[in-house]
Parts: structure tokens; sequence; C-alpha cells
């Protein structure tokens, strides 16, 4: 999107030390007249009215003076990751990025803009996933001012009065424009994936398992919604997700399900292979002939001893295996 911005130069003129040797200099000025003021106040005209010698003097220095307090209006020291927008009533005129201590027109209105990055960790907030389900999700925002028109003159902003170095300035917080736009991005991403995927066949993104494709896609989201106040996204992160509390402890027994599911599965494929080795093992090394009958039985009798969830007690046979 097209900027207005435009970076004001400061040269040898801007100065704020040379400024402040002037601005002593009037200081001076306006001391003297004063003193002179009580020299020459009894020079009066025949109708007892101060006359032109004495009216020179009271003018000039009353004009020094007014000069000098204004003059200390324009003083501004611009810190490192800092900016001024100048506005001239009303009529934008620049950004001074530049650090130092500088002096400009008095009449200049200076905003202060910070460029620092600043972190934001947004409160978790109920959203429903793809599937409907209601989650808890909350992100955690790195973001800085990338172009101070916008910042300034594109959005509304909460207006902050500071003053230092007898200097009034303007300090715009953003705070509850980027936290307002960050959970309508939030709202936004977390619709568009599930929380996790309830058929473990699916291969799908979700919400838990998408890591840094989520990051990715809730990153452009923010610049969309934050491009409009200048504003630029630095990094941004899930760091809060979980099922809402009235569905929470249906989801864990659903989860405690799968999980039991997934390790029967692993259990048994296991068994099935140890059985056939044992029964290979047998036959190859010629320790004892089975027909079908007997390695059926043998089987059976793995099987349940490896995959019972207690330790097999065993039972010594004294017969034969047909009785």
């Amino acid at each position: 999107m097209e900027t207005k911005e435009f970076n004001r130069k400061m040269n040898a003129g801007n100065n704020g030390f040379l400024h402040i040797i002037l601005n002593l200099a009037l200081l001076a000025f306006s001391i003297w007249f004063t003193i002179r003021l009580g020299k020459l106040d009894c020079v009066l005209d025949a109708d007892g009215e101060p006359t032109v010698w004495l009216l020179l003097p009271i003018l000039t220095g009353s004009l020094c003076m007014f000069v000098y307090i204004l003059h200390l209006c324009g003083f501004m020291i611009v810190q490192p990751n800092e900016s001024r927008v100048l506005t001239f009533f009303g009529k934008y005129s620049g950004t001074v990025k530049e650090n130092g201590f500088f002096w400009v027109n008095p009449f200049f209105s200076k905003v202060k803009l910070s460029l620092r990055a600043r972190n934001m960790d947004v409160e978790p907030i109920k959203v429903n996933d793809k599937n409907g389900n209601p989650i808890m999700i909350g992100l955690v925002l790195v973001w800085k001012i990338r172009d101070t028109y916008k910042a300034c003159f594109e959005v509304d902003s909460d207006v902050r009065t500071t003053v230092t170095q007898n200097a009034t300035h303007s300090v715009k917080n953003f705070d509850s424009f980027v936290r307002v736009q960050s959970d309508a991005a939030l709202r936004k991403v977390a619709g568009l994936y599930a929380y996790d995927n309830m058929d473990r066949e699916d291969h799908e993104v979700t919400l838990r398992s998408g890591g840094e494709e989520i990051n990715e896609r809730l990153e452009n989201e923010l610049r969309k919604h934050l491009e409009i106040a200048g504003i630029e996204v630095v990094e941004a992160r899930i760091n809060y997700l979980a099922y809402a509390a009235e569905i929470a402890s249906v989801m864990l027994r659903r989860q405690q399900a799968d999980a039991i599911i997934s390790a029967r599965e692993k259990i048994v494929e296991g068994a099935v292979s140890m059985v056939d080795l044992a029964l290979k093992k047998l036959s190859d090394d010629k320790i004892v002939e089975l027909d079908e009958e007997r390695k059926a039985a043998m089987v059976s009798n793995l099987l349940v001893v490896l995959c019972a969830d207690e330790s097999a007690s065993p039972v010594i046979n004294t017969g034969t295996l047909y009785q």
C-alpha cells in the first residue's frame, strides 16, 4: 500500500546545542533590557506620560522575552528507535527518525512514536474450530511501527501527553487497536482448522499438529489486519490451546480411548511377530516337531501371555496336550 511518509532531514540549522546558545543570548538580552528599564523609569514628559525613549526599551524587552519563551518550545530529543511526527497547523511536515538533540519550528506539533519492538500477550479467547468444537486459544505477538504516517493519521488511537525536557509531547498508544485486531485474526485462523484429528487416519493439518504452518498463517492474517496502521508483525505464535471447559472432560476420555487403542495395536503387532519368531526358531533349530494343533495351542498361549495386562501365572501340565 502506498504511503505518504517521508523523513525530514536535520541540518546544521536544527542543531539543538547551537540554539541553546541563541536562547541564552536572548535571555541575557531580556535581562539587560529589564535593568535598563529600572534606570529609565523617571523619563517622563510634561504630562507625566512615559516618553518614546522609555517605551522603546519596554517593547523591545517584552518582545525578547516572548521570543525566548517561544524559542524554548522548539527543542526536542529523539532517542534511538524513536521518531517525531511533525505537523504544521494540520499539515504533515515529515517524520524525524534521526537521533540527537534538535530544534525545529516552535509551531510544529510533535507527536512521539516509538519504533521499538513491543510484545503483547493476548489472553485466551473462546472460539469454535473447524468442526464446531469450542476451544480456548491465545497468542503472543511481537510488533512495531513501520509507517509513522499511517500510524498517526490512518487510524484513531489513544493519545497520552508527556512532558520531557521542558517540552510537551503527544504519545500515541496502539495497544487497544492491536489487541482488537489480534483477537479478530485469531478467531478467523482458529475457525479454519480443527483442534486435532478425530480420525487417526486423517493427516489434515490441525491446530495441535500444524506448528509453524499455523503460526505463519496467523502472521499473514495479522499483517492484513494491522497494515492499515503501518504496523509490522515481527512474530506471532499460539501460546495457549485447549478445549473449552464444557467439553474438556469428554474430549479427554476420547483421547484416552485413542491412546489405549493405539497401544493395543502396538502390543498385538509385537506379540504376533514374537510368536512367529518363536515358531520359526523351534522349527529351524529342530528343537521339537509340532503339528498344526499344537502350534495353534502354542500361539494361543503365547498371545495370552504377551497381550495380557497382568503377568501370567505358570501352570505345570503333568498330562498330555490331549487330556
